[in-house]
């Protein structure tokens, strides 16, 4: 039997993907419209605006959770997957969770990233004249390697075993 989680989390990504469809968003519409249009008939009176403003701070309130619950499980899953694209390439390791750094780190860590790719691009800057060869040469080699290193590891029985969920 599936958890409580489980079940809320399933419900929580059926929430979110309905609801950013077009055809919910002209419902929600069409129900404002009809709203509207029946103000004279209950000559716009504060129970009539109640209704509006009542259905609407509850659906609101209810979406918030859902939209966050779906939203935090895409982060961690797009997270997963960098992390995964960062440990098969040549990029360095120390970038994996940086995610759970504090707003200080992250800000250290962004401005030394800025000034490695400065200093990557002014070594570079000097080298026009080789320019298109060199680059494809430069761009193609890594590309190369990992491809040549995936398939080696996916290639192997033994890795198979290893990478198979259960």
């Amino acid at each position: 039997m599936p958890s409580l989680t489980h079940i809320f989390t399933r419900f929580a990504m059926t929430v979110s993907d309905w609801t950013g469809k077009p055809a919910i968003f002209v419902l929600a519409l069409l129900c404002v419209i009809v709203w509207g249009t029946t103000g004279p008939i209950f000559d716009y009176s504060d129970t009539w605006q109640l209704v509006i403003n009542t259905s609407t701070t509850i659906v609101t309130f209810l979406m918030v959770f859902l939209l966050q619950s779906a939203q935090t499980r895409d982060t961690r899953a797009i997270q997963a997957k960098l992390n995964e694209l960062i440990l098969t390439s040549g990029a360095e390791n120390r970038f994996v969770g940086i995610e759970n750094l504090d707003e200080e780190d992250l800000k250290h860590l962004d401005r030394l990233v800025e000034k490695a790719a400065k200093r990557h691009q002014e070594r570079h800057k000097g080298k026009a004249g080789e320019s298109v060869e060199l680059d494809a040469v430069i761009v193609a080699k890594p590309a190369n390697k990992r491809k040549r290193r995936r398939v080696n590891r996916t290639a192997s029985p033994s890795n198979q075993t290893n990478h198979t969920k259960t």
